[in-house]
């Protein structure tokens, strides 16, 4: 092993908690592959995450309000990137591996329908009949089928530890060939983070282009939502009277602030409590050790509700939304009597995969503004 690899090996073994995911004892990949030079496993699969065409589209693809809405407004990449930002703080808070955890979180929305939530609904009403479409399945199916870089397998070829972090709800994926099959009810604290982290980012960021749109209000904020009276008073105590720009960012960053150290604190107290000495020992629990403490979380629900309630069933918001996945809906059936139409790469996955998952993953991968170009180029012109 190259002597930089083996040095970063060892500093994770001298610096992480041990029951960290140590990059010297990944289960591997579904294809053996020379080790890294320079790099550890876990920052190989960041640095292969990055350069995916399927993370360059996020640039394109709603968060909250249609891409392209406005030039501040968050979207997927600017959320997956800030969603990475806070996962690593709090695994570095926890001594946990911030390199796996990072490509997880990074990683976390590559399978993202365009149009946000709402194109996620309709691909899966669409899907039915041919085994549905959820977004973390499908994040999973670009690293491993859809994104084609290398010359000696389709996918990225990701650590088996990168994988488990994508798989969240479902069963942890096959392990490398040789080893044997165990039976966890958890994955590791970094995918735990990494999951936890993406829930602390949008309630907070959301919450930001909200109030940037016009469509949330300060007013009804510090009249409704706990957490933000407390923030709020916060800030008016150790700033005073500031720019609304500048007092809207930094009630964020203290609503943000007291969410990472509450699931700090709430994490070192469950790992105590549960023991664990390993990151197997971790897989074994039969619930999640990174958590909100119980007061935290019913803070959060009720500012879940109030931005469900407020934002994102906002006509404003949704209208957009319920146009492109009409588009959606139209351009499948298209597809579905042309397939001819649809790109090279899609054609030929036809046979293997079939022609329903075949047109559900090209439209998956379509960034908004694309179902719109493919909408005008494929069936406004034929009628």
């Amino acid at each position: 092993m190259p002597a930089i690899c083996a040095e970063l090996e060892a500093r994770e073994r001298d610096v992480l908690a041990p029951y960290a995911q140590l990059s010297k004892k990944s289960r591997g990949r579904k294809l053996l592959e020379e080790p890294p030079q320079w790099r550890t496993q876990f920052q190989r699969d960041r640095d292969r995450i990055i350069h995916s065409r399927a993370f360059r589209r996020l640039e394109h693809k709603t968060q909250v309000f249609f891409s392209g809405s406005g030039d501040h407004l968050r979207t997927r990449l600017t959320h997956t990137m800030e969603v990475a930002a806070i996962a690593r703080n709090i695994a570095r808070a926890l001594r946990l591996n911030e390199d796996l955890t990072e490509a997880i979180a990074l990683a976390h929305d590559l399978g993202h329908a365009p149009c946000g939530h709402a194109g996620e609904e309709t691909l899966n009403e669409l899907m039915q009949e041919h085994g549905g479409f959820e977004h973390n399945r499908q994040s999973l199916r670009v690293v491993e089928v859809l994104e084609r870089k290398y010359p000696r397998f389709s996918g990225l070829n990701l650590a088996w530890e990168t994988l488990e972090g994508l798989a969240k709800h479902e069963a942890p994926p096959n392990l490398p060939s040789g080893q044997i099959q165990n039976q966890f009810s958890s994955s590791s604290l970094e995918a735990q983070v990494a999951n936890l982290a993406d829930e602390i980012t949008y309630y907070s960021h959301d919450l930001d282009d909200g109030l940037d749109s016009g469509l949330l209000s300060e007013a009804q904020l510090n009249r409704d939502i706990d957490c933000w009276k407390i923030a709020s008073k916060r800030i008016q105590s150790e700033y005073g009277d500031l720019p609304e720009e500048c007092r809207h960012y930094f009630i964020i960053r203290c609503l943000i602030d007291e969410q990472v150290k509450d699931v700090v604190k709430t994490t070192e107290a469950n790992i105590n409590s549960a023991q664990v000495t390993s990151a197997d020992d971790v897989r074994q629990q039969t619930a999640n050790l990174v958590a909100y403490s119980k007061k935290r979380h019913e803070t959060n629900l009720q500012l879940r509700t109030y931005l469900y309630n407020n934002l994102y069933f906002n006509n404003i918001v949704h209208e957009p939304h319920k146009r492109a996945t009409r588009m959606l809906g139209e351009l499948f059936k298209h597809y579905q009597n042309h397939p001819n139409t649809m790109g090279s790469f899609a054609q030929s996955m036809i046979n293997e995969h079939g022609l329903e998952r075949t047109i559900c993953d090209h439209l998956a991968c379509m960034t908004d503004r694309t179902v719109i170009l493919e909408y005008e180029r494929l069936i406004t012109i034929t009628k």
